[in-house]
């Protein structure tokens, strides 16, 4: 773990700017979503370098598109450097997924099969971003909904391999754990029994939706009870890891959100005892 990132924060949401600076929260750090930065002008930013000033962040992505079969874009790569070289971020995350592939963009993180190939593709396009960069990124487990005819690892299996052939570390996304356990049938302690405690370097927790098909990601509501569970239990075998709260629909009040982090911070200095 990080000396610079240190228990639960919370990810920097426009509604919350203004709170944040004008009361100065005992919160530890800030998960920024650089893609809201990258082409946007003065005034988004002037409030960033007003929350760096105080506060360290960590810099989470959803367009590097580290899966697509189209090649890496060096003009996305370019921005995003300008952005770490500017705030200074202690590290850099995105999904294990792709978002689009040609001019089709998906607007949503798509999944890739468990192959041989896959880990293969994605080694090497992990490799050549960190070498842009400059830097070791983080890459974070899906949500997911359905499986793939073919596989030639169970999902945990492919995450680790992909880091390990990669040389990156994890972003281990609890809720998204048990999301797929209950969507895809699998043991969620089984999962992080499965991960090297030194690949992980944060985790997320989020809410979800309950539909009669399955459980959805949402991000709209609070942590559930099992993922909580789940939690402490990923704590206990991982070891007190910095913790975001996600919360991107129907963002509520900074209070219950703050409130939510405190939660994280309890189970964290309790695992850290």
């Amino acid at each position: 773990m990080s000396d610079g990132i240190r228990g639960a924060g919370l990810g920097l949401r426009s509604p919350h700017i203004s709170h944040i600076l004008e009361n100065r929260p005992n919160v530890p750090w800030f998960e920024v979503l650089t893609d809201n930065y990258l082409n946007r002008g003065e005034v988004p930013h002037k409030s960033l370098r007003e929350v760096r000033a105080h506060y360290p962040i960590v810099f989470h992505s959803v367009g590097m598109n580290l899966g697509s079969t189209d090649p890496l874009k060096r003009s996305y790569f370019e921005r995003l450097s300008q952005l770490i070289k500017e705030y200074e971020p202690e590290w850099v995350s995105d999904h294990l997924c792709w978002v689009g592939v040609g001019e089709t963009y998906a607007n949503d993180l798509l999944p890739l099969p468990y192959t041989q190939e896959a880990v293969d593709h994605l080694a090497q396009r992990i490799s050549q971003a960190q070498e842009w960069l400059g830097r070791e990124i983080l890459v974070e487990n899906l949500s997911q909904y359905v499986s793939f005819d073919r596989a030639d690892y169970s999902e945990v299996g492919f995450l680790v391999e992909v880091a390990k052939r990669s040389g990156c570390c994890l972003l281990l996304d609890v809720n998204n754990v048990y999301v797929n356990s209950r969507n895809l049938g699998f043991d969620p302690h089984a999962y992080i029994d499965a991960i090297p405690r030194d690949l992980v370097k944060q985790m997320h927790l989020a809410g979800h939706e309950t539909t009669p098909e399955c459980l959805i990601d949402s991000h709209g509501k609070s942590v559930s009870e099992e993922v909580w569970s789940l939690y402490r239990y990923a704590l206990n075998r991982i070891g007190p890891t910095p913790t975001l709260i996600e919360w991107d629909r129907d963002v509520p009040e900074f209070s219950i959100l703050w409130n939510e982090a405190k939660l994280a911070e309890v189970l964290l200095q309790g695992a850290s005892q």
